[in-house]
């Protein structure tokens, strides 16, 4: 008897499959194509700390020694053409007309100073604030003075002249000045200048600078009545001291 084939029967509706994972491919989404489509970000590296300050320092450095050496060819050029030399002082008399100590140790003085300041240069002129005089003896002020301001000309001397003095200035038991008083000794004097000045170089004007001359080397002794005393200033030397002052410094 022959065998009847009937149709496969139809498959009953169920949920779609699951889409197979692993290596088949399939068409990529929107979501998947755009980011695709984006750079991908990866940081740059950063300069050190270290480097940029070393790189800051080099060029500080670098900059420094082209003013340094801008300034050092200037002055090569202005010491050629010019010759600056510092002015130069000295004593040209003192004569004493008052060097008095009472009892209760109270000195009173009285000095006709005369200094004469000398402009060495050719080309340069220097023009001079007031000047402030102090002598001083075995750490005693034994003096106070003023000089009215003054201009140097080009290879000029100028004579200058003023009272010093000092009226019941306190003199300590135990000072060398008391004893050498007392016994009509002659007394070690020191003369203190100070001031400021400014130079005039061609067209140039410099800027005032503080200056100090300290004359060292004199005797002194005191009147012994109306009659003044000459100090002897043969052995007097004057040194001159621009006073330029750094930060805190003075040099």
């Amino acid at each position: 008897m022959a065998e009847k084939i009937y149709p496969a029967a139809k498959p009953a509706a169920g949920p779609a499959p699951a889409a197979p994972t692993g290596n088949a491919s399939f068409p990529a989404s929107k979501a998947q194509l755009y980011n695709q489509s984006r750079p991908v970000y990866r940081p740059q590296p950063r300069r050190s700390r270290r480097s940029c300050c070393c790189s800051c320092c080099l060029w500080i450095t670098f900059t420094i020694m082209i003013i340094i050496f801008i300034a050092a060819v200037a002055g090569g050029v202005m010491y050629v053409l010019y010759r600056p030399h510092r002015p130069t002082f000295s004593v040209s008399s003192l004569h004493v007309s008052q060097f008095n100590l009472t009892s209760s140790n109270k000195l009173s003085s009285k000095f006709n100073f005369t200094v004469a300041a000398r402009n060495p240069n050719k080309k340069i002129v220097f023009y001079y604030d007031p000047v402030s005089v102090s002598f001083n003896s075995d750490g005693v002020d034994v003096g106070d003075g003023s000089i009215p301001a003054f201009t140097m000309g080009k290879k000029n001397t100028t004579t200058l002249k003023t009272v010093v003095s000092t009226i019941g200035q306190s003199v300590d038991d135990n000072s060398g000045l008391k004893s050498d008083l007392k016994s009509k000794k002659s007394v070690p004097l020191k003369i203190q200048l100070d001031t400021k000045v400014k130079a005039k170089i061609g067209s140039l004007k410099t800027k005032k600078l503080p200056i100090r001359v300290i004359c060292d080397g004199i005797k002194v002794t005191a009147p012994a009545g109306k009659t003044a005393t000459t100090a002897t200033t043969s052995d007097a030397k004057c040194k001159v001291d621009l006073r330029i002052k750094i930060w805190k410094w003075t040099i």
